[in-house]
């Protein structure tokens, strides 16, 4: 799994491995929060795949575009199953059911503008060679090499037979709570000096003239 980051220094290669059992998302959470020095953001930079080896194939990491809208730049081989293809540069609202997408934007508007976490329970309802599937999706605020939080992780966990993709879910349950001390760190240019004020010119110098 491969980040198409504009830098050729900045991949992140994520192996295919799904080992047995243990596919926890708060696995995730966990090595998120641990990257949390002074309880800031991380930066996009500082993970490391060799630390969530067990939750390689769910994992992804998607870039803000657009208001509530986000898309892939990392994604784990699970992910592609689920959808039946490569969903890299595709929005990650493309598992979501199209009925409940107003509310997962409203989500990733949150995660961030505050920034803040979002954890979703989903459900993708049965159909013809499709068995009823429950998942669990993260969703975790990054920094960008600028220090404003435009990347996140995550991971999508499905248990069961996907059956016939694509498979798209419903949200049963949706959480979001807020960054304690995650205000974006954006670099800025240096202040400039301020320019010397213009010079007033002093008021012309009056005579009276009086005539006898």
């Amino acid at each position: 799994m491969h980040d198409d980051t504009d830098r050729p220094d900045d991949v992140i290669e994520l192996r295919h491995r799904r080992p047995g059992g243990g596919r926890e998302p708060q696995a995730l959470v966990d090595y998120w929060d641990g990257l949390r020095r002074g309880g800031t953001v991380p930066r996009r930079a500082e993970i490391d795949p060799r630390r969530i080896e067990g939750l390689l194939s769910d994992t992804f990491i998607i870039e803000r575009i657009a208001p509530g809208l986000a898309r892939f730049r990392v994604a784990g081989a699970h992910l592609a199953d689920l959808m039946g293809m490569d969903v890299r540069g595709m929005p990650v609202s493309s598992f979501i059911h199209p009925d409940r997408r107003d509310g997962f934007a409203g989500a990733l508007t949150r995660l961030f503008e505050e920034p803040a976490t979002v954890q979703l329970d989903l459900v993708s309802r049965g159909g013809f060679r499709q068995p009823e599937l429950s998942a669990r999706l993260v969703l975790l605020p990054l920094r960008s090499d600028l220090g404003d939080v435009s990347r996140a992780m995550g991971c999508l966990v499905a248990e069961g037979e996907v059956g016939r993709a694509p498979r798209r879910f419903e949200i049963a349950r949706l959480r979001v709570a807020p960054v304690e001390g995650g205000a974006a760190e954006v670099s800025r240019p240096a202040p400039q000096p301020p320019r010397p004020a213009p010079k007033r010119r002093g008021r012309p110098f009056l005579r009276l003239v009086t005539s006898d």
